[in-house]
């Protein structure tokens, strides 16, 4: 009875299984395969099988998560897609919203479309916000729009009619109307994407969804062709965006949902952990080959962005998207980051990364740029023997050669300029880190950092420290930290629809019985009758009457209309630092979110006695600290014989199969009976 999976990252495809009778756990780490992921996937598991004898006929569970749909969309790598829309709203996808966030930039262009306009097409039809038909579907419109269909030889057709969240009608009609004309394209209402207003975002999700849909279908039906192949039959689940998982079934018509699938594998493993320790509020950064994404986990559940928008950035506006995901910071910072130079002649570490091939000049496949894994490896923090378990030997002069060309022009060491590349990385993740926490209202001395991902815990107690952070968490197995969350992941789908009402007389009761009916359409959802264990949470989107957008609020049974106004000023003061206690309230939006119970991997208690400090202890290495520090020998320790419980005082090094641990001076270490290892301060520990 083992639960297997997946996750493809930019640079590394990992895997882990876990046997539910024995405890036992197997792990893989292959190198992606860019052209085709599933091959990298197969990898993974003939690897598990050769090292760690994973008996693949015993599988009863498959998650997967990957970069399939977010490459297709930032590659631009999608389907031909086409767009139906109301009369007089074909330029919508273009002109976007006004509110661009570079200001003052004279020569700012909006985004580029993801169909252009000769493949927008309009039809005469009027529904108003209420859901009233002002003028009917002109089914003669759909005519010649087809034919120019078929001579274009379009993949997908996106439809996005006026208030189809209010009445579907006609938008389900053409949608009909085209999957009979069009065998050949994949069909996609906006109604079956989003039941939420705001035209330009419910349109950009539309396209986006149609775009990557015929491309997740066929990457699908070819990953479990594969499996089925190997003998892994049993029930396929995807990781989605929104911290659960689904069956392929359901992703596959709802691919956007897996926008930030491996990311949002990692943030529900740091909830798992955050519950093993009994910590609620836990800040996770995942430091990767490719990239570094950080979120934040509040009251044991992970923060879903209300507003989320791909390609986002300080000066670009970025793509918006109605549909539910983790609310992750990524940047360019992860260990296959490239430092450069810029025309100023300063040092820059990413957005650019080596990838998996060539990837870093460490590992030895032609890469000859410095990248952040070559910096670690130099400063002395990864060993090049024993690096990935011994599966991979890293070449130090060729990191320290590749070094050297910035080195030179910065007039530095080779190790200063190693460490020149690990602060200014650093620095980064300690930007994106705050976005999470100062800039969404929360005080990072209240939570604990979780830190995964191979390169992370290398630089764990450096973050953990300028954080004040409670407490710095290395979780087990930590290199493929996001495949191991997926098997913490339970089944979750999210209910979002806009309901308009004043917050005043029986509008919560109303918004109840909403909910009861949104409750009908989860149980159907999960096809598991009406009486599968499903926890429900609620949230109604409010906003002060006057305003543009609102913030979500929780809602409970039997909160009265004082009980919900009560909170909603406390979200909102966090969100936005001001309340106006005496403002009229409007509620704009319902959210459900449903999760239904199931397994998940548990966290072995170990039972290994006799182990100690000294017989954990593997050797020595000298680790370079900087000008201050300069080379210090620390003593290295395997983190599979440590002992529990145990107080190790820094500096030190934990070495495992998928990533090194460096504890600073000053700071110390436990590993709990479960394999969890938590470094503090001394003075915090203290007090």
């Amino acid at each position: 009875m083992i639960r297997l999976a997946t996750d493809v990252g930019g640079t590394f495809t990992d895997l882990v299984g876990y046997d539910e009778r024995t405890g036992e756990v197997f792990t893989a780490k292959s190198l992606t395969t860019v052209d085709d992921q599933s091959e990298g996937v197969l990898s993974a598991i003939d690897m598990s099988e050769k090292k760690d004898g994973l008996r693949v006929r015993d599988v009863t569970f498959f998650a997967h998560g990957g970069t399939t749909v977010i490459n297709a969309i930032t590659e631009r790598k999608g389907a031909k897609t086409a767009l139906i829309t109301t009369a007089g709203f074909r330029d919508v996808l273009e002109i976007g919203r006004g509110n661009r966030p570079d200001l003052y930039n004279l020569q700012f262009h909006s985004p580029e479309p993801f169909v252009p306009r000769h493949l927008r097409f309009e039809v005469r039809e009027r529904v108003d916000a209420s859901g009233r038909v002002v003028q009917p579907l002109e089914l003669c419109d759909l005519r010649p729009i087809i034919r120019a269909l078929e001579a274009e030889d379009v993949d997908a057709v996106a439809i996005l009619f006026l208030h189809s969240y209010a009445n579907p009608e006609h938008e389900a009609t053409c949608a009909d109307i085209l999957a009979d004309a069009l065998p050949f394209a994949t069909i996609c209402a906006s109604h079956q994407v989003s039941r939420q207003w705001r035209e330009y975002e419910r349109t950009n999700t539309t396209v986006l969804n149609a775009y990557v849909q015929p491309i997740i279908q066929h990457y699908f039906e070819r990953l479990e062709a594969s499996l089925t192949q190997r003998n892994l039959t049993c029930p396929y689940y995807a990781m989605q965006s929104n911290g659960g998982i689904s069956s392929f079934d359901h992703v596959t018509q709802s691919p956007l949902t897996m926008v930030e699938s491996g990311p949002a594998g990692g943030v529900a493993g740091a909830a798992r952990i955050g519950a093993e320790l009994g910590e609620s509020e836990i800040l996770s950064l995942d430091v990767g080959g490719t990239t570094a994404k950080c979120s934040l986990i509040h009251g044991n559940r992970p923060t879903l962005n209300a507003e989320y928008k791909l390609e986002h950035t300080r000066i670009e506006p970025g793509y918006a998207v109605q549909v539910p995901v983790v609310d992750i910071v990524e940047i360019g910072a992860g260990g296959g980051s490239i430092a450069w130079l810029d025309e100023r002649g300063a040092l820059r570490v990413g957005p650019e990364s080596a990838g998996s091939n060539p990837g870093p000049a460490c590992y030895g496949r032609g890469g000859d740029k410095p990248t952040l894994s070559d910096a670690l490896l130099t400063l002395g923090i990864f060993d090049p023997a024993t690096f990935a378990g011994g599966t991979m030997v890293l070449h130090k002069d060729k990191a320290a050669a590749a070094i050297a060309t910035i080195a030179k022009p910065l007039n530095l060491s080779i190790e200063d300029a190693a460490q020149a590349i690990v602060d200014i990385a650093h620095a980064t993740m300690i930007n994106a880190l705050k976005l999470v926490t100062v800039q969404r209202g929360h005080d990072p001395r209240d939570v604990s950092l979780l830190i995964s991902g191979g390169a992370g815990p290398a630089m764990a107690s450096n973050l953990g420290r300028e954080l004040q952070a409670k407490s710095t968490i290395v979780p087990p197995h930590p290199g493929i930290f996001s495949a191991w969350g997926m098997l913490a992941a339970e089944p979750r789908a999210d209910f979002r629809e806009t309901w308009f009402a004043q917050l005043q007389g029986d509008a919560l009761l109303k918004a109840k019985d909403r909910f009861a009916q949104m409750e009908e359409e989860a149980i159907a959802y999960f096809a598991a009758g009406s009486n599968a264990d499903i926890r429900f949470n609620y949230q109604i989107e409010a906003r002060y009457k006057g305003q543009e957008h609102g913030v979500f609020a929780n809602f409970a049974d039997g909160f009265t209309i004082d009980d919900f106004r009560q909170n909603f000023h406390e979200v909102h003061e966090r969100a936005y630092s001001f309340r106006l206690a005496d403002a009229e309230i409007e509620l704009t939006t319902l959210h459900v979110e449903a999760v239904l119970k199931g397994k998940t991997i548990s966290l072995s208690k170990i039972k290994v006695e006799g182990l100690s400090a000294a017989t954990a202890r593997t050797g020595e290495r000298s680790v370079y600290f900087g000008h201050q520090g300069g080379w210090r020998p620390c003593s290295v320790y395997d983190r599979l014989s440590l002992p529990i419980n145990e107080i190790m005082a820094g500096p030190l090094l934990i070495e495992e199969t998928t990533a090194t641990t460096l504890v600073l001076s000053g700071q110390t270490v436990t590993m709990t009976d479960t394999g969890i290892l938590v470094i503090r301060e001394q003075e915090a520990l203290a007090i």
